[in-house]
């Protein structure tokens, strides 16, 4: 038995609210509940109760036990002189506002059903992945769906805070913005953060300035990176190589030392010096970017904006000094679909909700129309029978494992609360 599914009981009312009394016999009456606060302080903040024939406002503490009021020093903590009543499941010792009055208590287990408290025990019990996996099959469309767009919501909040963070970085400025968020996503997950720091590092005044030749933005991304420290035979390295110093002297920029770029365990296509090409090629290709993502909702337009590939150099190269077979390395699918779900979508939220305009229909009708993302979690819903059919689902899961089954909130999930419910 753990305080939350007290916490559940109590909110909801899951228990037999007709014939109340306190530990001592006075009839209770539930008016209202009182407001789950989930900060510090008692856990319900000013319910309405009638205790005997007094009406009482006030908060509501709920422990498992009476004494934990005393293991948790509520007595010394004044904000605890306004309970009214102390839920708990098991009544163990008397509790004692500082003034010597005798707190008022309701000893809920008597009052819960069995039904209840097994689909607790059920679903509390460990599982080999999730504590719901052998329920999920059981779960109404109709209730999932709207949980699943609750769900993707929130993962949209907390993707967008790093845009408006970058935005106040940027002076507001949205090019360049977008330029440090496809950086990243660039990298993937081994060189993103790397990937986001050169970006950073690298006023986007200067790539407004150097767009126009391609081989400036490769020399300044590539330089930056440190991928032309060395010294090599290669001609196109040494011109990058010479083109990096001038930009740095033109602009007056200080080299910055970076840790390495990972080329371990990346299929060659997603090698840095591939991924580095192909951003300095869209930025040479897609004058003023930002106004070609910010609104556009056509993903056929997305699909060709973002239809570039690398130079010339890079279709016969995955690394300097290194021939390989001809080939040209165009930004595919896939990866455009996780630039959708990991720049386009959080920038287009967050440029709206910055101008108080509303796009979440636009956005989640955007993203039922890019496939679903394959990945170990996705595989698992799958086997416990719950197949997304889209990216917009599949971002949904994603933040269900996350942020509820990896923590254990099942008793704040609405498939959690509906298991528990069934009898």
């Amino acid at each position: 038995m753990k305080e939350d599914f007290l916490h559940y009981l109590w909110k909801f009312k899951k228990f037999d609210t007709l014939n109340l009394k306190t530990f001592h016999g006075e009839a209770i009456t539930i008016i209202t509940v009182g407001h789950y606060l989930e900060l510090a302080g008692p856990d319900f903040f000013n319910a309405q109760i009638v205790i005997g024939n007094q009406k009482w406002a006030g908060n509501v503490e709920i422990h498992l036990k009476s004494s934990d009021w005393y293991l948790h020093h509520h007595e010394t903590d004044v904000n605890y002189e306004n309970v009214i009543l102390h839920v708990v499941w098991e009544h163990d010792t008397e509790i004692f506002r500082k003034n010597n009055s005798e707190i008022p208590v309701l000893e809920l287990q008597q009052y819960v059903d069995a039904a209840t408290i097994v689909n607790y025990q059920s679903l509390a019990t460990p599982k080999s992945w999730i504590f719901c996996e052998k329920q999920l099959k059981t779960i109404a469309d109709f209730t999932l769906r709207n949980w699943q767009e609750r769900l993707f919501f929130e993962r949209l909040e907390r993707k967008s805070q790093p845009v408006f963070e970058l935005l106040e970085q940027t002076h507001q400025d949205w090019e360049s913005v977008l330029f440090c968020l496809l950086a990243k996503n660039f990298g993937l997950n081994t060189n993103g953060d790397l990937f986001l720091r050169i970006a950073r590092s690298l006023p986007f005044s200067i790539i407004r300035k150097e767009m126009f030749e391609v081989e400036n933005l490769e020399a300044l991304l590539l330089g930056t990176a440190g991928l032309l420290d060395v010294e090599k035979e290669d001609n196109y390295f040494k011109d990058l190589k010479l083109r990096y110093f001038y930009l740095l002297q033109k602009y007056q920029l200080e080299k910055i030392n970076m840790e390495s770029v990972q080329f371990f365990q990346h299929r060659p296509d997603n090698f840095p010096t591939i991924r580095l090409s192909q951003l300095a090629n869209l930025y040479h290709s897609r004058e003023n970017l930002f106004s070609k993502i910010s609104t556009v909702n056509a993903i056929t337009s997305i699909y060709e904006t973002f239809n570039v590939a690398t130079s010339a150099y890079w279709q016969n190269h995955y690394q300097f000094d290194r021939e390989s077979p001809k080939k040209r390395k165009k930004l595919s699918k896939p990866f455009i679909d996780l630039i959708i779900i990991n720049t386009i979508i959080p920038i287009q939220f967050a440029y709206a909700k910055s101008h108080g305009k509303e796009n979440c229909e636009d956005l989640i009708l955007l993203l039922h129309e890019v496939a679903p993302e394959k990945n170990v979690i996705m595989d698992k819903f799958s086997s416990f029978g719950i197949r997304p059919k889209n990216a917009f689902e599949t971002q949904s899961l994603l933040q269900l494992k996350n942020e509820y089954c990896n923590k254990s909130r099942c008793l704040e999930c609405v498939i959690g609360i509906e298991l528990l419910t069934k009898s």
